[in-house]
């Protein structure tokens, strides 16, 4: 009996590995259960470089007024000059090893699943690397004589009460304006997890009484705004933990949060430096008769503008 002709759904122009299509479909999932988990990355300041190990934002204070003397010399004032750097960190991987024996018994497959939760892995990392230097910034002095750091607002109740959260998210917003950070445009947002999103969705004198131009709907479960700040979830935050002692995190990133609730920011407060984007590698090792999937980045997070964050925090 003659053997079939194979069509390899994976193979290119009929030549080659036979899995080579596939590859593309694997990093695609990753790349998307990355992006849609990430909720900080779009709310705060992200620059690429192709090479180097850090990069550079330049900071100018603000120029001084006098009333001038008739006859008297214009010479000019100095204006106070800064820099912030952001270095990258290691290399940032979530991997997995398939083997070939356990692939050929299985009864369902399995890489789909595998490459969501890779993609996942990092997205959680990145997020919780972004919430920390936002509260690197709220904890962070001046960049400049004169100027103001970051700040903190003390709400014992801020995580069982949806009233006085929100009352500390509107002093928070209050807190920035008097450090003359702009606060009147759409970018300023709180994060919070959702235990305290879901008190703040539930509270109709804060976001569903149309009568205040509340913006929410108790049927649908949403709303977007109080006092202007966008208020955004996620359980990627690692507020209620104690990170000082974490020796799997950058010594910077390494925090305690024990009492964090919630932090109010604008994009300014801190930024993301990124030398390699999400990429995947896949490849079958003969000695070990499996395959291994990596997904990777290499990215570095830092405050920017400390007087643009404020944590909130119960104690």
């Amino acid at each position: 009996m003659t053997d079939a002709t194979v069509s390899s759904l994976g193979q290119i122009d009929k030549a080659g590995a036979t899995d080579a299509l596939f590859l593309k479909v694997f990093a695609g999932e990753v790349l998307t259960a990355f992006e849609t988990s990430v909720v900080l990355k779009e709310r705060t300041r992200q620059r690429v470089i192709s090479s180097g190990k850090s990069a550079q934002f330049p900071a100018i204070y603000q120029a001084s007024s006098g009333y001038h003397t008739p006859g008297a010399e214009i010479v000019g004032t100095q204006i106070a000059h800064n820099e912030v750097n952001i270095t990258i960190d290691d290399l940032l991987i979530s991997d997995a090893f398939i083997a070939n024996i356990d692939d050929a018994k299985n009864h369902y497959d399995v890489r789909s699943t595998y490459t969501k939760e890779l993609g996942e892995a990092l997205a959680r990392a990145y997020d919780a690397n972004i919430a920390r230097n936002i509260i690197r910034a709220a904890r962070g002095a001046a960049l400049f004589s004169g100027d103001q750091g970051g700040s903190s607002t003390v709400d014992a109740d801020a995580d069982t009460s949806a009233t006085s959260l929100a009352g500390s998210i509107w002093a928070a917003k209050e807190a920035m304006e008097t450090k003359n950070v702009n606060v009147d445009s759409d970018n300023v947002h709180a994060a919070v997890k959702p235990a305290q999103w879901y008190l703040l969705a539930q509270e109709p004198t804060l976001v569903l009484n149309k009568d205040v131009d509340g913006d929410g709907s108790y049927s649908k479960g949403t709303f977007t705004m109080i006092g202007g700040v966008e208020v955004v979830k996620s359980n990627n935050l690692p507020w209620g933990t104690d990170d000082s002692a974490n020796t799997g995190l950058p010594a910077d990133y390494r925090l305690n949060m024990a009492t964090t609730v919630g932090a109010v920011f604008t994009p300014d407060a801190a930024a993301t430096v990124q030398l390699m984007g999400m990429g995947m590698e896949s490849e079958y090792d003969i000695r070990r008769q499996g395959t291994l999937m990596v997904a990777k980045y290499a990215v570095g997070h830092g405050p920017l503008r400390n007087k643009c964050a404020v944590e909130i925090k119960t104690a």
